[in-house]
């Protein structure tokens, strides 16, 4: 069983359904996971999504903030959600498909502005939001598993457009690459992307402070695809589609893909 997944923080899925729906008809992902769909479930337009071919859903949602779905051309039943942190956030949710692979969705806190838990509490719940994914995987090993999502972390150099002067940046600073580390170790998960297209510069998000985020370039790699390692070697075909920055009324996130055989 071959199948194509893809992972895009879309910023309110409501108010970007035609781009969701546009994407789902170009590039026609078997799985798609949606994060920060700022919708409750039974408000997530599901006609079109349905109509396209994307007859299973697993989600949960929440009202104006956060949110997670994962949509599946391939039949898929819900296999858990956490609430890392304990923080009352829809941020997990996870879908089994019928080959017996667990697909987890993330979307994990962006942190605020202030690298500094002691004066600012979301860079504390981003930090033990961290932790808690760590400690769960300790403590049951994931197994063919896939674990996908707007991880608001860029780890690497080369995964934003200036290692040094993004340090000090939420998003890019050395404990939470820290934490980074101590999740991807604690369930021995592969970073896909990277394994495919392991040198140089890449981005899935581009600010929308920038008038022209295309020309400027300053952007970073926060959305991941990672894989246990039974299946890392059935991934390839990594890719971020980084036209769909550009489309109408776009997030501020692209969407990343990878193809699985298995």
């Amino acid at each position: 069983m071959s199948f194509t997944l893809a992972t895009w923080n879309i910023n309110s899925v409501r108010l970007r359904e035609g781009i969701v729906a546009k994407l789902m008809q170009e590039e026609a992902p078997d799985v798609l996971c949606l994060q920060e769909c700022k919708s409750p479930v039974d408000k997530i337009p599901l006609g079109q999504f349905q109509a396209l071919g994307y007859t299973h859903m697993v989600a949960r949602g929440q009202k104006g903030y956060n949110g997670v779905a994962i949509f599946s051309k391939i039949p898929m039943v819900e296999a858990g959600a956490e609430d890392f942190a304990n923080v009352g956030h829809a941020r997990h949710v996870a879908g089994r498909l019928e080959n017996g692979v667990t697909i987890h969705n993330h979307y994990v806190p962006a942190g605020g502005d202030v690298a500094d838990r002691t004066v600012n509490e979301k860079f504390g719940q981003k930090l033990d939001y961290l932790t808690d994914m760590r400690d769960a995987f300790h403590a049951d090993r994931p197994e063919k598993s896939i674990l996908v999502g707007d991880l608001n972390i860029a780890p690497r150099e080369d995964d934003v457009w200036d290692h040094k002067k993004l340090l000090k940046v939420v998003s890019h600073t050395p404990i939470e690459v820290e934490h980074f580390g101590q999740v991807m170790e604690a369930g021995s998960w592969s970073d896909v992307t990277r394994a495919d297209i392991p040198d140089g510069l890449l981005y899935s998000w581009w600010s929308y402070r920038a008038k022209d985020w295309d020309a400027a370039d300053k952007g970073r790699r926060l959305d991941h695809i990672w894989a246990t390692p039974d299946i890392k070697n059935a991934a390839h075909g990594s890719r971020v589609l980084r036209d769909a920055r550009g489309w109408e009324k776009p997030s501020d996130h692209a969407p990343v893909f990878a193809t699985f055989d298995l």
